[in-house]
């Protein structure tokens, strides 16, 4: 408890509580910006924290991280484009609910869900941070490549209907992720000798392409319309006060959030899959989700606002940066001396917690500046939808040109946002090619180190928590089979009567 008021007192001054509130409120609108995200925005910002304060540096960096989600929830809510790639799932079951005018709910929901999310997560972090320490390096090559190997099945388990579609666009991902320059020897791949591919695919292209570029051609492509906005009854607090009707899925989703961000290289793709088919099936009304279910958008936003939390544990105790945000907050700590690992949780453990206390703070600021915000926000779904489609358009490009500079990237942003057109269109998921993208980097990087001490197929399942994962997958994979084979035996029975 000395601790936490000690780290509660280095928050306490005026110039880290300004750069958390710029942060913070930063975050919220660079998320709500499709075609920017918080890669960009810290990328930018970097330069300017070595010359800050150690804390107030990453304070900064940490509003940002930890707030861009909710502003990206805004996006994909209302008009089906998610502001940051995480918020794709949200799109699922935000917009229906949109569609069906009952946008102020659906952000109530996400927000709710969100702020519950990371505060349970960050309390949770306080009072077992040294034990999460533990753990964190019992997952080694095998577990990470397993867990990743979980989401794979997962994102297919989870499409019901459209398992098959969701199996083939997930391994087109993997494939994606294969192109470039392989990471054991450097060798090329699948580029035909051609320079811009000798990079491979970076996600944020990627996934502005498939749903901010194809959400454009979408709009430009059909009839011109103005979506009738019609005046926002009641507040954004009795709205958010929805989530209280969901609290098993919020505390699943937070479980699930702290676990898969304590995993390097996981995080909040694998967090959401797991949340999200977690509330689907055990949902009284599973065939509600990806039509507007309201457990659906909690399941998504709970699972990925406690990430971020998460994965300062790997970060601090370890000094393992989970993913591409983390690894440029790592950066901060080397050029001020403060080298994360044991060290810094037995010699400074008030610097740790002055971190989590901001966490939590960052939470309460953005719920404070989206309920004044919300009725003015709300009202981006009065534009007409031509001159939305040009707004996405223009700033998806100039997401993607700020990324390296590079042409070629928005030409690719444009390719897979023609292929995310025809996904619209014939209604399948281009979810899992994000998933597959992702955790098939994750696959390979971690299969091979895995493989080097494996002679028999027994050896990669002998620690416990990889068998425990192993044997998780071969369920889901059986009980996915035997479920398949039931309703194939019902229509079988159907038709023979018919």
């Amino acid at each position: 408890m000395d601790m936490l008021l000690s780290g509660i007192g280095m928050l306490m001054h005026l110039d880290v509580l300004l750069a958390l509130l710029i942060g913070s409120v930063g975050g919220v609108i660079i998320g709500a910006i499709p075609g920017v995200g918080p890669a960009v925005a810290i990328a930018i910002l970097l330069p300017a924290t070595f010359a800050l304060p150690p804390l107030v540096g990453l304070v900064m960096l940490l509003g940002i991280y930890g707030s861009s989600m909710f502003g990206g929830a805004l996006p994909a809510i209302l008009i089906n484009t998610p502001g940051t790639a995480v918020n794709a799932l949200t799109t699922y079951d935000g917009h229906p609910m949109t569609k069906r005018g009952e946008a102020l709910k659906a952000l109530g929901l996400a927000y709710g869900a969100s702020f519950g999310s990371g505060i349970l997560s960050i309390l949770a972090l306080i009072l077992l941070s040294p034990v999460l320490a533990k753990v964190a390096p019992m997952f080694g090559s095998k577990e990470i490549f397993l867990a990743a190997l979980l989401g794979l099945v997962l994102v297919v388990i989870a499409h019901r209907g459209q398992a098959l579609a969701a199996g083939m666009l997930a391994g087109f991902g993997v494939f994606l992720g294969t192109v470039g320059l392989e990471p054991l020897k450097y060798t090329q791949r699948f580029t035909f000798d051609q320079p811009w591919l000798a990079s491979g695919f970076d996600l944020i292209v990627v996934v502005l392409g498939l749903f901010a570029l194809s959400q454009a051609f979408l709009l430009l492509s059909g009839p011109e319309d103005a979506p009738d906005a019609k005046p926002i009854k009641g507040s954004m607090a009795r709205a958010m006060g929805r989530t209280f009707r969901h609290k098993r899925i919020v505390a699943a989703g937070t479980g699930f959030g702290v676990l898969m961000g304590m995993i390097p290289g996981v995080g909040e793709f694998t967090a959401q899959f797991l949340s999200y088919t977690y509330a689907q099936k055990t949902s009284k009304d599973p065939d509600a989700f990806g039509n507007g279910s309201e457990e659906g958008l909690v399941a998504s936003e709970s699972a990925n606002n406690a990430v971020p939390a998460a994965a300062m544990i790997p970060l601090l105790a370890l000094g393992i940066p989970g993913e591409a945000l983390t690894a440029m907050m790592l950066s901060v700590f080397y050029v001020h001396n403060v080298i994360p690992g044991p060290q810094l949780f037995q010699g400074q453990i008030d610097f740790v917690y002055a971190l989590y206390a901001a966490m939590i703070l960052l939470n309460v600021i953005v719920v404070l500046f989206m309920m004044v915000s919300s009725n003015l926000l709300l009202k981006i779904i009065r534009i007409p939808t031509r001159f939305l489609g040009v707004m996405i358009l223009t700033l998806s490009f100039v997401g993607v040109y700020s990324l390296r500079n590079s042409i070629s990237d928005c030409v690719i942003a444009a390719v897979f946002g023609w292929i995310g057109l025809v996904l619209k269109r014939q209604d399948l998921p281009p979810v899992p090619i994000i998933l597959g993208l992702v955790l098939g980097g994750i696959m390979e990087t971690k299969f091979r180190p895995a493989m080097a001490r494996v002679e028999v197929f027994a050896d990669f399942f002998q620690r416990p928590i990889a068998a425990f994962l192993g044997l998780a997958i071969l369920a889901l994979v059986i009980g996915h089979l035997a479920s398949l084979r039931r309703q194939a035996l019902e229509r079988a029975e159907e038709e023979a009567g018919a």
